[in-house]
């Protein structure tokens, strides 16, 4: 089977499972294409179950054809970075650069380190041999957060613009940030080089920092190709060179991907869209690219539902998984919580930002991504499981209660 092939028979089904929710079922989109493709997975898991293997073997084969970790972070992600920064204003996001960057920066290395060393007692617990450096990674992957589907959400429950502002930068930020500090515990657990303190640090200011200055010269660089124009069909295509070409050309660099492409996204969506663009061309880009992340959204929660394929399900997995989603929502609770509360001496927040910030703090397909790019063996089928459960309990759970949630807080600021 082709690559055409399988992307038209993902496009399909989330056609067709989006169609069935939005007639029947009634619930967000990706929410409603998540819960519809684990339903139908597990039902082609029982099916292997009673003989009739067949079409689960092919399925996960071409799901393993399709390869869920390079399908998103080099392909889909750049694009979904894209389209949510773009619409981010960045005069808003200004007024709060440092709690985003904070929670950014410490929240993930503090959400790190307090998941995995309680992931490291829960698994000797349930008897899971695992060293402590895989508990630290597996720390990294579900420390970013996702919020394309509740920002939707938290839109018609009324919350106020500067919380909107502060999870829809933090979520765009700590993206690539999780993806450094995950690269940089893989490179100790295999190996790779000496682990030193200026090891480590040059490593995360080559991607991080690196990460911004390349997307502030490619954006650059495509807000004067913009302006020099004045052909919303150029424009379109400069846009897609600018992530293509960017993202790609960032990685060939070894600086952060995730963070040039949100930079980018940001200098074009504001300074672009201002001083670059024709009233005519603003139009159709916000709506090409308001699209675009549609119908990615929807496959990549269709790809995320078909996991239930691959993932390996034994008790002590799915007990340690069980545990672990407590873990997760505390551990988050306490990397926002922090640094809020010390800022409420030099900023005024709501008094729910923090329970807002926590139960709204989505995992979502990177961190299933990053999962399936650990090196092969018990430890990655492991924490793949492990994280499978984490992720598709946040999706349903945390996506469905958080308008009600927030509708019954005060969050005006």
């Amino acid at each position: 089977m082709g690559m055409f092939s399988l992307i038209a028979i993902l496009v399909s089904l989330a056609a067709i499972f989006s169609y069935i929710n939005f007639r029947l079922i009634k619930l967000p989109t990706t929410i409603g294409i998540l819960l519809i493709t684990i339903l139908t997975s597990l039902v082609i898991v029982i099916l292997g179950l009673f003989g009739l293997g067949e079409i689960h073997v092919k399925a996960a084969y071409a799901l393993n054809r399709m390869d869920f970790n390079k399908t998103l972070m080099n392909g889909m992600l750049s694009f979904l970075l894209f389209a949510g920064a773009l619409h981010v204003n960045l005069e808003d996001l200004s007024k709060h650069k440092y709690i985003i960057i904070i929670l950014a920066t410490f929240g993930i290395v503090a959400n790190t380190f307090i998941v995995g060393s309680l992931a490291w007692l829960v698994f000797a617990l349930v008897n899971i041999k695992l060293s402590y450096i895989y508990c630290l990674l597996f720390g990294a992957l579900i420390a970013p957060t996702d919020p394309i589907a509740v920002i939707g959400i938290l839109k018609k429950a009324g919350v106020s613009k500067s919380l909107e502002t502060k999870i829809t930068g933090e979520s765009l930020f700590n993206d690539g940030v999780a993806v450094v500090v995950f690269l940089i515990l893989l490179e100790i657990a295999t190996g790779g080089h000496e682990v030193t303190f200026q090891h480590i640090s040059f490593l995360f200011i080559e991607e991080a920092v690196g990460g911004i200055v390349f997307g502030f010269v490619t954006g650059m660089i495509a807000f004067f190709m913009l302006k020099a124009v004045d052909n919303y069909q150029v424009e379109i295509l400069v846009t897609l060179a600018l992530i293509m070409g960017g993202y790609t050309l960032a990685n060939m660099l070894h600086v952060s991907g995730p963070i040039a492409v949100v930079v980018a996204g940001l200098l074009i969506g504001n300074k672009g869209r201002l001083l670059a663009m024709s009233e005519k061309t603003r139009g159709h880009l916000d709506s090409f690219w308001e699209l675009i992340d549609e119908v990615l959204n929807a496959v990549l929660f269709l790809m995320i539902g078909m996991e239930v394929l691959v993932v390996t399900i034994k008790i002590n997995y799915l007990i340690a998984g069980l545990i672990m989603i407590p873990i997760v929502l505390i551990a988050r609770f306490i990397s926002v919580g922090v640094p809020v509360t010390l800022m409420r001496f030099l900023k005024e927040f709501s008094p729910n930002t923090i329970k807002i910030l926590t139960w709204g703090g989505l995992r979502g397909g990177i961190s299933v991504a990053l999962a399936l790019s650990l090196p092969a063996g018990e430890s990655r089928e492991v924490l793949l499981t492990i994280t499978y459960i984490i992720v598709v309990f946040s999706i349903v759970a945390q996506g469905l209660t958080i308008g009600h949630y927030v509708s019954s807080l005060k969050t005006t600021e």
